[in-house]
């Protein structure tokens, strides 16, 4: 655990960044290793299949995701407030209903995985082999939510390297048995997809035995467990603007699949394989933002709050400042950072398209996601769920339908960056009005 309250805050930042930012580089990587195994060992339309499941499985997931968000607000502000009672209730409460949320989550999955993937206009080369993948993946939604709950409870209580060791552990795991069930059994798209499984059940499996022997606080067991009605609707109150963004974001991402899969299948393995190093390339700022989110929930639980605006500029330095460099990096080497994952020269060469086009405003995103940080970590997430659903549904997904019909799939890329700059402008202006302080758990602050 890690007392952000105290000490310099760019330093205590860029500290509990670290281990965050190493951690979504293997979180991403985990799902990257399936990529590149899938198209180089099985093949193109094997990698468009796995392509075309992850906007599905991020939809059914992703309000769970952010209700999740939500707790770890609300330990991060009694952990500043040094309210450990209420900190093991909200913990108690976080794994009770994530738990039936894993049900709810693979019975939906199962149920429409076929009928989601027709209504997306998949590509039928690679229905067989996406409705497979996905089936599979649903199936373990209860260790996945067990397992990433368990991440986001450490982070609120200011531990940010302890889940890293697991996702270590857990990514290690996937690419063994990736090259084991794909490269050696020969299995498929479904070797894939039970790696991934067994991944994660190893490593939520070592984080409960070693938190229960280790940990102060955090104790995993069925029996002990105890559900707290007042903190579960206060991380509902925090969490569910960010669970109905996170769920409007993701099927907002698959209408752009749908102009995507219009396309054919080469198009959809180059985004497929695109949108994966994209999102390796935007982890420092997510990390950035979630490190500034904890930091600024424990400061104002500790009633500390003068030390947010100084927080806040040196969060944009150094998220900034590595943001740039990654641009550079990405401009430079999309070609070959493609190559790796298919042999297939359309491929490559659409998706450097893509590459070349959004990393060039990777900063818009950076900015957007930093000012997001700091309203959440407040405990307002109402108003960045309504800037993100503007940035998405009122100018991404209408001008990618505008510019795809006259440009070709080249005009599905340039609405992204063009969604990240109005975001930008909306959370620079609601920061800057400073209403966000009004949303707090503990409710005491001063000027910010």
């Amino acid at each position: 655990m890690q007392d952000l309250t105290n000490g310099h805050e760019g330093k205590l930042i860029f500290r509990f960044a670290a281990p965050m930012l190493i951690g979504n580089i293997f979180q991403q990587l985990f799902n990257v290793v399936d990529s590149v195994v899938v198209g180089n060992f099985i093949g193109k339309e094997a990698l468009a299949a796995v392509g075309a499941s992850f906007p599905i499985i991020f939809m059914l997931i992703s309000l769970i995701i952010g209700l999740v968000m939500g707790i770890t607000v609300v330990i991060s502000q009694y952990f500043g407030a040094k309210d450990y009672v209420r900190v093991k209730r909200a913990i108690d409460t976080m794994y009770i209903y994530t738990f039936f949320a894993g049900i709810i989550a693979t019975t939906a999955g199962l149920l429409l995985t076929v009928p989601l993937l027709r209504l997306l206009d998949t590509p039928q080369e690679i229905m067989p082999q996406a409705t497979q993948y996905m089936r599979i993946f649903f199936s373990g939604m209860v260790i996945f939510f067990g397992y990433n709950g368990t991440s986001a409870v450490l982070r609120g209580l200011g531990d940010s390297k302890t889940p890293l060791y697991f996702l270590i552990i857990a990514t290690v795991a996937n690419i063994i048995f990736d090259l084991l069930f794909v490269g050696v059994f020969s299995w498929g798209i479904k070797g894939a997809a039970f790696a991934s499984l067994l991944a994660n059940s190893i490593a939520f499996g070592l984080a409960i035995i070693w938190l229960n022997k280790t940990h102060k606080i955090i104790q995993i067991a069925v029996r002990g467990l105890h559900f707290d009605k007042e903190i579960f609707l206060q991380s509902i109150r925090i969490g569910l603007p960010t669970g109905i963004q996170h769920t409007l974001v993701a099927i907002g991402n698959l209408a752009l699949l749908s102009i995507v899969n219009k396309f054919g299948t080469n198009v959809l393995a180059a985004y497929s394989v695109a949108n994966r190093i994209d999102m390796m390339a935007t982890i420092p700022s997510l990390s950035f933002s979630q490190a500034l989110s904890t930091f600024v929930g424990q400061n104002i639980g500790a009633n500390k709050t003068e030390r947010v605006r100084t927080g806040l500029k040196a969060t944009i330095k150094m998220a900034g400042g590595i943001t740039v460099i990654t641009t550079v990096i990405i401009v430079l080497m999309g070609n070959i950072m493609m190559r790796m994952f298919t042999s297939d020269t359309d491929v490559i060469r659409i998706g450097n398209e893509y590459l070349t086009i959004v990393s060039a405003f990777y900063l818009l995103f950076t900015m957007m996601f930093i000012f997001n940080g700091i309203m959440r970590g407040a405990g307002d997430t109402i108003f960045p769920m309504f800037f993100s659903l503007v940035s998405l549904w009122l100018v991404r997904i209408p001008l990618a339908y505008y510019l795809s019909a006259r440009m070709g799939e080249s005009g599905i890329w340039w609405a992204i960056p063009a969604g990240w700059l109005i975001g930008l402008i909306l959370s620079f202006f609601y920061y800057r009005t400073g209403r966000w302080k009004a949303s707090t758990v503990v409710k005491y602050f001063d000027n910010m």
